[in-house]
């Protein structure tokens, strides 16, 4: 089944705003930034968002939207890699009412065709994989400034129609989740508007073992929109945003220093209402020495040393050091002393930061550029865009200039509104 490793690992590593966190949550794809005025802008929208993406930004925007309004994106995904058939669609929406702005959205990633074969490369046909997700999205004022917005979306993975021989069930998991949203508009007059979004609060995924069930994407967003030029015909504003996946995953770590990863040992994650708090320290205070290669074992061994080493450790009159051949396991990757490798640093690492501008020339024409900033990603990534607005119809571009071989490298989006 190498083609469906192969996409679980692109769509769970690579399709979402850059770089999350790898491998510590699952439904990653409701990550993806949808909008091409957020993707031009860098993707920082949670301060200034007021339009029909707003229910994915922040659903709190909506409640300031100037119109009812609708809109829809096609993108192409991954074509860097390859990949000619795996494709993103969003269509997203706010109605404006007396009681506040409903709507929502429906994301759809196909992940294309697979192909299926058993343990000995046998084909076994074929078969389609994808991702949706449908919200229903409500955001109303608290003042006239201030407003905060709530979504409640079903989410559906489908990689595939059943498991390997060894698993029962099917390969997809149904589960729900919710966002909440606050924006707090002209702080210091009218120059500073706030915005804070929490998405993806719900329940581990679990495709065929339960107990392989992995956290959602519970992401915090948090940002600040700055109204540099705020005139008639003239408008300039630059927007920031800080995002932290508040998930707390652990690797395998030998703890008790017998250079073995025992059952208590073995990689896992909190709970949600715990990695509200400890996703800030998980990557800070080690416990013991990571297992980074997944062996069972802390150190450079070797097959002919294990079952001898591991003798001795069950003889507690055995005394001395573990004949290991270095710090190092045979992927070159320092295990012995990584204990010491926590530090606050990490976490603010795993954070993304996000900068942008838009310029808007009597609410006709926009230009946007951003910056995205993940510095655990390795991705420091410029992007640019444009926006027309004429009669109520709406004409987004967006860009992003990766650096070569990255998947999301000369990727351009495209996305339209409609108001009424």
């Amino acid at each position: 089944m190498k083609k469906i490793i192969f996409i679980l690992v692109i769509s769970v590593l690579l399709s979402f705003n850059f770089l999350f966190a790898q491998g510590e949550a699952s439904a990653i794809f409701l990550l993806i930034a949808p909008g091409s005025r957020a993707e031009a802008m860098g993707e920082a929208q949670v301060a200034n968002s007021n339009d029909a993406y707003s229910s994915y930004w922040n659903p709190a925007g909506m409640a300031f939207m100037p119109k009812s309004e609708l809109g829809l994106m096609h993108v192409n995904w991954l074509r860097n890699l390859g990949i000619d058939d795996m494709y993103y669609d969003i269509l997203t929406g706010g109605l404006k009412t007396s009681f506040g702005t409903v709507g929502g959205h429906v994301i759809y990633l196909n992940l294309g065709e697979q192909q299926r074969t058993d343990e000995y490369g046998n084909d076994l046909g074929t078969f389609t994989s994808y991702l949706t997700a449908a919200t229903g999205s409500y955001g109303t004022r608290l003042s006239k400034n201030s407003a905060i917005g709530i979504n409640a979306k079903v989410v559906y993975q489908k990689l595939t129609d059943k498991g390997t021989i060894q698993e029962e069930g099917k390969g997809a998991a149904l589960h729900f989740a919710f966002d909440f949203g606050y924006q707090k508009r002209k702080i210091l007059g009218d120059v500073v508007d706030f915005g804070v979004a929490v998405s993806n609060i719900g329940p581990k995924v679990t495709f065929i073992d339960e107990d392989q069930a992995d956290p959602q994407p519970t992401n915090l967003k948090l940002g600040f929109n700055f109204n540099v030029v705020n005139k008639k015909y003239h408008k300039l504003s630059i927007v920031t945003d800080m995002n932290k996946l508040l998930v707390a995953s652990y690797p395998s770590m030998d703890t008790n220093g017998d250079y073995f990863i025992s059952e208590n040992e073995k990689a896992y994650t909190d709970p949600l209402y715990k990695a509200i708090f400890t996703s800030w320290t998980d990557d800070w205070n080690y416990d013991g020495d990571i297992d980074y290669d997944n062996d069972g074992m802390i150190g450079g061994f070797t097959l002919n040393t294990i079952t001898n080493e591991y003798e001795k450790l069950q003889d507690t009159t055995v005394t001395g050091e573990i004949d290991a051949w270095g710090e190092y396991n045979e992927n070159g990757k320092k295990e012995i002393g990584s204990k010491e490798d926590g530090s606050f640093k990490n976490e603010i690492d795993k954070m993304i930061f996000n900068v942008g501008m838009e310029y808007v020339y009597n609410n006709l024409f926009f230009i946007r550029a951003g910056f995205a900033y993940d510095e655990a990603g390795d991705i420091k990534t410029p992007t640019l865009g444009f926006g027309v607005l004429y009669h109520n119809l709406g004409f987004d571009f967006g860009y992003t200039s990766a650096e070569e071989g990255h998947p999301l490298a000369n990727t351009m989006r495209f996305s339209i509104r409609m108001l009424f």
